[in-house]
């Protein structure tokens, strides 16, 4: 029987244009897949803020960070927490994605293009011991350009395999089986979709017009997570972050339903480590949406006072940007889904951003110009327009009248002024002087310490109740759907395996599918930015495997 390629990848999303690019440098034919149309090329990570870690990097040393390999590894393998039989392959793919993140990541990705913003960020910073959850030093670097900027050299590359010759783009095809020959995969069936205009990100159809079959010597799934499927995220809840949430908005559009997780389950592969998640804690509803329930997630400096969904303030350390996961165990077991942010101008001015390429034209449009425009604004014009039209957002100039908002926004008024006035009186006071025996405000003191929080990302301490730094800010935080850390069992060719541990002949995965490499390369927890690195590395690592086995 005629092969239709050499290799089949399905799922059009950063990984698959990564994998598909290696496969047109070793001069293999492919056939590339998607559900989605030829406007949704790059899936999620076209969406995204851009956030890549590095380890030792230029920009690091540049803002007088001292970073290495062996910390970097520390770091992962506190914040991981690998502690099953089954983690045998994460552990292996967090080592070679570490050595890849201090080693040639950066030059590699410079060589096609892409280039960094000078101000590295402090993302997930733990707060435990030196052996626990977080990263020790910055290293969140943003892409410039965002998460288009990230997509397009390797959808440059693609599209010179199409001009070759050796690249077949077959968008709205959804795949709903893979057959075998002699043992090994080598067949993908699936649904021919309607044409579809739906902008980037928005709903398309799913009426099927046709089918198709298609054969070719190797198959690569790079199909994504499961976050827009609300349904299967609740079904692979763990029982260790508490009951699901009743209300959660979607990080991603509603294309990423995981159905292709149980295609190749059903083939033999091995899906692993499902329970293992990452959602954010910071979302809040797009006033603008382009999906259902089109959430946006803050990335908070440490200022912001955190409340609970009754005004109490969260335990230490769940601060904002400290502990994701750590925060929404807490949240879950409360027995309320929202929390609240309480602020003013001076903490919201400095230290909101918004995720997403959308929410960022200044980085994601490479001007110069707007970036310092926006660092030299009072409020960035992003986060203004949540301030005016967000559903979320109460602004008031006194917190009497905050709190009949805050109350109005909620089922029931669980918010008590006289409360929260103590909670925020307390807080002020420990200002006053430089002892303190709150440990955010150390943690605001220690931020500011790094020249890139206290340039661009952390508000000098003062008191929430000065009128000076006014008006007040209350913001409803609700749970926003995001990442699977589990995915199909890979070893470190992405090849998929079985459950009895031996590859599946011919099927390799890339990207979230296979956990960002290995099953579940972050374990328990993510150190941020590691997504996106995560889909270009499993993606490398499968397009030149499948390369070589073809040839």
């Amino acid at each position: 029987m005629a092969y239709d390629a050499d290799v089949i990848v399905i799922g059009a999303g950063l990984a698959g244009l990564v994998a598909a690019a290696e496969l047109v440098d070793a001069g293999r034919s492919v056939i590339l897949l998607d559900q989605e149309p030829e406007q949704s090329i790059g899936g999620q990570a076209h969406w995204s803020f851009g956030g890549l870690f590095l380890v030792d990097s230029p920009e690091q040393r540049r803002m007088r960070v001292k970073d290495s390999h062996e910390l970097a590894l520390q770091d992962w393998f506190g914040t991981a927490g690998f502690d099953r039989e089954e983690d045998h392959w994460p552990r292996k793919w967090a080592e070679a994605y570490v050595d890849f993140a201090a080693g040639e990541k950066r030059s590699w990705l410079h060589a096609q293009g892409l280039r960094i913003f000078p101000v590295v960020g402090w993302a997930e910073r733990g707060g435990y011991d030196a052996n626990g959850h977080g990263n020790s030093v910055p290293r969140f670097h943003i892409t410039w350009g965002t998460g288009p900027g990230i997509v397009a050299p390797f959808e440059r590359r693609v599209r010179a395999g199409v001009a070759k010759g050796l690249v077949q783009f077959r968008f709205r095809h959804r795949v709903t089986g893979l057959g075998r020959t002699a043992g090994a995969v080598d067949t993908v069936t699936g649904e021919v979709l309607e044409p579809s205009a739906a902008a980037r990100g928005t709903a398309s159809s799913r009426r099927a017009t046709g089918t198709f079959e298609l054969r070719a010597q190797a198959v690569i799934v790079t199909s994504g997570g499961i976050g827009g499927n609300h349904d299967l995220v609740r079904k692979q809840w763990p029982e260790r972050l508490g009951t699901p949430p009743a209300k959660m908005l979607s990080g991603v559009p509603a294309h990423v339903d995981g159905l292709m997780l149980g295609i190749a389950e059903e083939a033999g592969a091995h899906h692993i480590n499902r329970d293992r998640m990452w959602h954010y804690t910071e979302g809040i509803e797009n006033w603008n949406p382009i999906w259902a329930r089109h959430g946006i997630r803050i990335l908070p400096g440490p200022s912001s006072l955190w409340l609970d969904a009754r005004g109490k303030r969260l335990p230490v350390p769940l601060f904002p940007g400290f502990d994701t996961l750590g925060t929404l165990e807490h949240i879950m077991r409360s027995g309320h889904d929202h929390t609240w942010f309480v602020l003013d101008r001076k903490i919201i001015g400095k230290e909101f951003a918004l995720s997403g390429s959308e929410q960022n034209p200044d980085l994601t449009g490479k001007s110069i110009r707007d970036v310092i425009g926006r660092a030299r604004a009072d409020i960035p014009a992003p986060v203004k327009a949540f301030m005016d039209n967000g559903a979320d957002f109460v602004v008031e100039k006194d917190l009497a009248a905050l709190v009949r908002g805050m109350n109005a926004l909620t089922a029931e008024p669980l918010i008590d002024e006289a409360e929260l006035r103590r909670e925020i009186t307390a807080r002020d006071r420990e200002i006053a002087n430089p002892f303190t025996k709150d440990l955010q405000i150390t943690a605001i003191r220690g931020a500011r310490a790094y020249l890139g929080d206290k340039l661009i990302r952390t508000a000098a301490p003062h008191r929430i109740l000065d009128p000076k730094a006014g008006p007040l800010i209350a913001v409803r935080l609700n749970i926003l759907t995001r990442k699977s850390l589990g995915g199909l069992e890979t070893d470190l060719s992405s090849r998929v395996l079985t459950a009895d541990g031996t590859p599946l002949a011919g099927v390799y995965a890339a990207g979230e599918a296979a956990g960002f490499g290995g099953g579940g390369v972050h374990g328990y927890r993510s150190l941020e930015g590691t997504f996106l690195g995560g889909c270009i590395f499993s993606g490398r690592a499968a397009g030149r495997a499948a390369a070589r086995a073809v040839g």
